[in-house]
């Protein structure tokens, strides 16, 4: 990836623990776009946020995915995530819907990771549990 966003999902980080979040809310396999943005460390905890854009049968599905992971003091590991529908509409319109949602957001150009990329600690995870292939 171009710039540094701490999108590898080891076990443990925030965007990994996101990650398998979003995957226990929304079929994995109707995933087929992953937007993140830079992650922002203020004080003691982490913040990150993504869009996901899911297919849905005929629609497009827009949602973001938020995580605040607190890295240090007494409260170190605790972790909260959100996963919000922010729009829809037909399946070709994802460059609107994308550019809708980044303007209310009112921050940078989120940067693209393959979906097999972002949820491959989650899709290894499953498949080492049960020694089945994954696929969402």
């Amino acid at each position: 990836m171009g710039r540094e966003t701490g999108v590898l999902n080891t076990p443990g980080s925030g965007w990994g623990r996101l990650a398998a979040d979003v995957a226990g809310s929304i079929p994995v396999a109707e995933i087929d776009g992953v937007w993140v943005f830079r992650s922002i460390r203020h004080e003691t905890r982490e913040f990150g946020t993504a869009i996901i854009s899911r297919v849905d049968g005929e629609r497009r599905r827009i949602y973001t995915a938020r995580f605040v992971h607190t890295l240090k003091g007494r409260e170190r590991g605790q972790f909260a995530s959100t996963l919000e529908e922010v729009g829809s509409g037909p399946v070709e319109t994802l460059d609107q819907l994308v550019a809708g949602v980044r303007k209310r957001m009112d921050d940078e150009m989120p940067e693209p990771v393959a979906p097999e990329v972002w949820f491959s600690g989650v899709l290894a995870a499953a498949q080492a549990a049960d020694g089945t292939p994954r696929g969402g």
